[in-house]
Protein backbone atom coordinates (compact mmCIF):
# COMPACT_ATOMS: atom_id res chain seq x y z
CA UNK A 1 0.00 0.00 0.00
CA UNK A 2 1.49 3.31 -1.25
CA UNK A 3 2.17 5.41 2.38
CA UNK A 4 -1.06 7.99 3.10
CA UNK A 5 -0.12 11.92 2.82
CA UNK A 6 -0.27 13.63 6.25
CA UNK A 7 -1.00 16.89 7.32
CA UNK A 8 0.67 17.25 10.43
CA UNK A 9 -0.82 20.39 12.51
CA UNK A 10 -0.30 21.06 16.54
CA UNK A 11 -1.51 23.20 19.34
CA UNK A 12 0.44 26.33 20.90
CA UNK A 13 2.32 24.38 23.32
CA UNK A 14 6.00 23.81 23.25
CA UNK A 15 5.84 20.14 23.92
CA UNK A 16 3.54 19.73 20.28
CA UNK A 17 5.55 21.86 18.79
CA UNK A 18 8.29 20.17 19.35
CA UNK A 19 6.98 16.97 18.64
CA UNK A 20 5.52 18.50 15.04
CA UNK A 21 8.81 19.54 14.18
CA UNK A 22 10.29 15.53 15.07
CA UNK A 23 7.68 13.97 13.01
CA UNK A 24 7.83 16.59 10.04
CA UNK A 25 11.69 15.57 9.86
CA UNK A 26 10.62 12.34 8.90
CA UNK A 27 7.09 12.49 7.16
CA UNK A 28 7.07 15.83 5.25
CA UNK A 29 3.61 17.22 5.80
CA UNK A 30 1.45 18.60 3.00
CA UNK A 31 -1.97 20.90 2.95
CA UNK A 32 -4.55 19.85 4.39
CA UNK A 33 -6.33 19.60 1.04
CA UNK A 34 -3.98 17.51 -0.48
CA UNK A 35 -3.88 14.97 2.85
CA UNK A 36 -5.24 11.68 3.02
CA UNK A 37 -5.13 11.95 6.71
CA UNK A 38 -4.71 14.67 9.78
CA UNK A 39 -2.31 13.90 12.51
CA UNK A 40 -3.19 16.37 14.97
CA UNK A 41 -0.91 17.03 18.33
CA UNK A 42 -2.12 17.93 21.59
CA UNK A 43 -4.80 17.21 23.54
CA UNK A 44 -8.49 16.63 24.07
CA UNK A 45 -9.28 20.22 23.69
CA UNK A 46 -7.29 20.51 20.53
CA UNK A 47 -8.50 17.26 18.83
CA UNK A 48 -12.29 18.60 19.33
CA UNK A 49 -11.52 21.85 17.57
CA UNK A 50 -9.44 19.36 14.67
CA UNK A 51 -12.63 17.88 14.06
CA UNK A 52 -14.79 20.58 13.94
CA UNK A 53 -12.37 22.20 11.56
CA UNK A 54 -12.59 19.06 9.63
CA UNK A 55 -15.80 18.09 9.74
CA UNK A 56 -17.77 16.34 6.67
CA UNK A 57 -14.28 16.84 4.70
CA UNK A 58 -13.79 13.14 4.92
CA UNK A 59 -10.51 13.30 6.07
CA UNK A 60 -10.10 11.16 9.30
CA UNK A 61 -8.12 12.74 12.29
CA UNK A 62 -5.31 10.11 14.18
CA UNK A 63 -4.50 12.16 17.57
CA UNK A 64 -1.31 11.49 19.45
CA UNK A 65 -1.52 12.87 22.83
CA UNK A 66 0.96 16.12 23.74
CA UNK A 67 -1.82 17.45 26.07
CA UNK A 68 -2.57 16.29 29.57
CA UNK A 69 -5.43 13.88 29.82
CA UNK A 70 -5.50 12.51 26.05
CA UNK A 71 -8.45 10.20 25.84
CA UNK A 72 -9.16 10.74 22.50
CA UNK A 73 -5.94 10.61 21.56
CA UNK A 74 -3.71 7.82 20.77
CA UNK A 75 -0.02 7.29 22.37
CA UNK A 76 2.99 9.20 21.30
CA UNK A 77 5.66 7.68 18.62
CA UNK A 78 7.39 9.20 15.96
CA UNK A 79 8.56 5.49 14.69
CA UNK A 80 6.60 3.64 12.43
CA UNK A 81 3.50 6.20 11.46
CA UNK A 82 2.48 4.92 8.60
CA UNK A 83 2.08 1.41 10.04
CA UNK A 84 0.07 2.52 12.79
CA UNK A 85 -2.39 4.45 10.24
CA UNK A 86 -2.74 1.42 8.16
CA UNK A 87 -4.12 -0.43 10.79
CA UNK A 88 -6.10 1.86 12.91
CA UNK A 89 -9.42 1.72 13.24
CA UNK A 90 -12.08 4.33 12.70
CA UNK A 91 -14.97 5.77 14.71
CA UNK A 92 -17.53 8.10 12.90
CA UNK A 93 -18.67 10.70 15.51
CA UNK A 94 -21.65 13.21 15.05
CA UNK A 95 -21.55 16.63 16.84
CA UNK A 96 -24.79 18.31 19.23
CA UNK A 97 -26.38 21.41 17.47
CA UNK A 98 -27.03 24.19 20.08
CA UNK A 99 -28.98 26.92 18.94
CA UNK A 100 -29.02 29.48 22.02
CA UNK A 101 -31.11 32.76 22.66
CA UNK A 102 -29.67 35.07 24.81
CA UNK A 103 -31.01 37.69 26.48
CA UNK A 104 -31.01 40.42 23.90
CA UNK A 105 -32.92 38.29 21.53
CA UNK A 106 -30.13 37.11 19.83
CA UNK A 107 -29.90 33.58 18.47
CA UNK A 108 -25.80 31.77 18.30
CA UNK A 109 -25.67 28.46 16.21
CA UNK A 110 -22.55 26.29 17.35
CA UNK A 111 -22.08 22.36 17.49
CA UNK A 112 -20.07 20.00 20.31
CA UNK A 113 -18.54 16.66 20.27
CA UNK A 114 -18.52 16.30 23.84
CA UNK A 115 -21.66 18.23 25.67
CA UNK A 116 -23.67 21.24 25.93
CA UNK A 117 -23.94 22.71 29.37
CA UNK A 118 -25.57 25.18 30.99
CA UNK A 119 -24.07 27.10 33.87
CA UNK A 120 -25.14 29.23 37.09
CA UNK A 121 -23.53 32.92 35.39
CA UNK A 122 -23.92 34.38 39.76
CA UNK A 123 -24.18 33.21 43.33
CA UNK A 124 -28.01 32.66 42.38
CA UNK A 125 -28.57 29.12 41.76
CA UNK A 126 -29.72 28.59 38.09
CA UNK A 127 -33.66 27.53 37.28
CA UNK A 128 -34.01 25.94 34.30
CA UNK A 129 -37.55 24.64 32.71
CA UNK A 130 -36.60 20.96 30.77
CA UNK A 131 -38.62 20.35 27.59
CA UNK A 132 -38.11 16.82 25.44
CA UNK A 133 -39.79 16.76 22.15
CA UNK A 134 -41.56 19.45 23.12
CA UNK A 135 -43.24 18.12 26.34
CA UNK A 136 -42.53 19.46 29.49
CA UNK A 137 -40.42 17.51 31.82
CA UNK A 138 -39.09 19.11 34.43
CA UNK A 139 -41.11 22.41 35.31
CA UNK A 140 -38.35 23.70 37.69
CA UNK A 141 -34.55 22.71 38.26
CA UNK A 142 -32.84 24.12 40.55
CA UNK A 143 -28.86 23.72 40.36
CA UNK A 144 -25.53 24.73 39.56
CA UNK A 145 -26.34 23.87 35.87
CA UNK A 146 -26.91 20.79 33.43
CA UNK A 147 -25.42 19.34 30.59
CA UNK A 148 -26.25 17.22 27.79
CA UNK A 149 -23.29 14.74 26.65
CA UNK A 150 -22.87 12.66 23.53
CA UNK A 151 -21.37 8.80 23.80
CA UNK A 152 -17.75 10.23 23.06
CA UNK A 153 -18.45 12.71 25.35
CA UNK A 154 -19.66 10.77 28.13
CA UNK A 155 -16.07 10.25 29.75
CA UNK A 156 -15.50 13.54 29.88
CA UNK A 157 -17.71 16.73 32.44
CA UNK A 158 -20.67 14.37 31.92
CA UNK A 159 -18.47 11.79 33.87
CA UNK A 160 -17.12 14.12 36.78
CA UNK A 161 -20.69 15.29 37.60
CA UNK A 162 -21.92 11.33 38.29
CA UNK A 163 -23.02 11.09 34.66
CA UNK A 164 -23.48 8.00 33.28
CA UNK A 165 -21.18 6.51 30.98
CA UNK A 166 -22.53 6.08 27.17
CA UNK A 167 -20.98 2.99 24.82
CA UNK A 168 -19.73 4.63 22.02
CA UNK A 169 -22.40 3.18 19.42
CA UNK A 170 -25.40 3.88 21.74
CA UNK A 171 -27.95 6.07 19.81
CA UNK A 172 -28.21 7.35 23.60
CA UNK A 173 -27.48 11.04 24.99
CA UNK A 174 -26.22 11.85 28.81
CA UNK A 175 -28.78 14.34 30.71
CA UNK A 176 -27.28 15.16 33.28
CA UNK A 177 -27.69 17.73 36.69
CA UNK A 178 -24.96 19.50 38.09
CA UNK A 179 -25.19 20.09 42.17
CA UNK A 180 -29.73 19.97 41.74
CA UNK A 181 -30.82 21.54 44.77
CA UNK A 182 -34.39 20.81 43.81
CA UNK A 183 -35.71 18.52 42.98
CA UNK A 184 -32.26 17.12 45.08
CA UNK A 185 -33.02 13.64 44.53
CA UNK A 186 -33.02 13.77 40.45
CA UNK A 187 -29.69 12.75 39.05
CA UNK A 188 -30.61 12.89 35.08
CA UNK A 189 -31.98 10.83 32.79
CA UNK A 190 -31.22 8.88 29.34
CA UNK A 191 -32.66 10.24 25.98
CA UNK A 192 -32.72 8.73 22.37
CA UNK A 193 -30.36 10.31 20.09
CA UNK A 194 -33.46 11.44 18.26
CA UNK A 195 -34.25 13.55 21.52
CA UNK A 196 -34.82 17.23 20.56
CA UNK A 197 -34.09 19.53 24.13
CA UNK A 198 -35.27 22.38 24.81
CA UNK A 199 -34.04 24.39 28.15
CA UNK A 200 -35.48 27.71 29.40
CA UNK A 201 -33.88 29.89 32.20
CA UNK A 202 -36.01 30.52 34.61
CA UNK A 203 -35.91 34.26 36.11
CA UNK A 204 -33.15 35.00 34.30
CA UNK A 205 -32.36 38.34 35.25
CA UNK A 206 -32.14 37.14 38.47
CA UNK A 207 -30.68 33.75 37.86
CA UNK A 208 -28.50 34.29 34.52
CA UNK A 209 -26.78 31.65 32.93
CA UNK A 210 -24.41 30.68 30.36
CA UNK A 211 -24.74 28.46 27.32
CA UNK A 212 -21.35 26.71 26.54
CA UNK A 213 -20.85 23.88 23.29
CA UNK A 214 -17.11 22.62 23.87
CA UNK A 215 -15.33 25.81 23.71
CA UNK A 216 -18.12 28.06 22.60
CA UNK A 217 -19.30 29.98 25.61
CA UNK A 218 -22.77 32.63 25.22
CA UNK A 219 -23.64 34.68 27.45
CA UNK A 220 -26.81 34.98 29.48
CA UNK A 221 -29.06 32.32 27.41
CA UNK A 222 -32.41 32.69 28.12
CA UNK A 223 -33.41 29.18 25.67
CA UNK A 224 -31.07 26.56 24.83
CA UNK A 225 -32.11 23.88 22.23
CA UNK A 226 -30.00 21.10 21.74
CA UNK A 227 -30.05 17.94 18.97
CA UNK A 228 -27.83 15.55 17.70
CA UNK A 229 -27.31 16.52 13.99
CA UNK A 230 -26.84 13.09 12.30
CA UNK A 231 -25.87 14.90 8.91
CA UNK A 232 -22.53 16.02 10.40
CA UNK A 233 -20.06 13.66 10.63
CA UNK A 234 -16.38 13.32 11.71
CA UNK A 235 -13.69 10.67 11.92
CA UNK A 236 -11.62 9.57 14.43
CA UNK A 237 -8.46 7.42 14.31
CA UNK A 238 -7.75 4.74 16.76
CA UNK A 239 -4.76 2.17 17.32
CA UNK A 240 -6.29 -1.40 17.64
CA UNK A 241 -4.60 -2.25 20.98
CA UNK A 242 -6.26 0.98 22.28
CA UNK A 243 -9.30 1.47 20.50
CA UNK A 244 -12.33 4.00 21.86
CA UNK A 245 -14.59 1.34 22.94
CA UNK A 246 -11.91 -0.79 24.83
CA UNK A 247 -11.22 2.81 26.59
CA UNK A 248 -14.95 3.44 27.96
CA UNK A 249 -15.06 -0.48 28.80
CA UNK A 250 -12.00 -0.27 30.74
CA UNK A 251 -13.67 3.38 32.37
CA UNK A 252 -16.34 1.73 34.12
CA UNK A 253 -14.12 -0.67 35.62
CA UNK A 254 -11.70 2.00 36.88
CA UNK A 255 -12.16 2.43 40.92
Amino acid sequence: MPDKKICLISNESAEAKAALKELDGIYPSVAPEDADVIVALGGDGFMLQTQLRFMDSGKPVYGMNKGTVGFLMNEYRAEDLQARLECALTARIHPLQMIATDSSGETHRSMAFNEVSLFRQSHQAAKLRIDIDGKPRLDALVCDGVLIATPQGSTAYNLSAHGPILPLKSPLLALTPLSPFRPRNWRGALLPNTARVSIVALEPEKRPVNAVADNTEIKSAVKVEIYEDREATGLLLFDPEHSWEERILDEQFRY
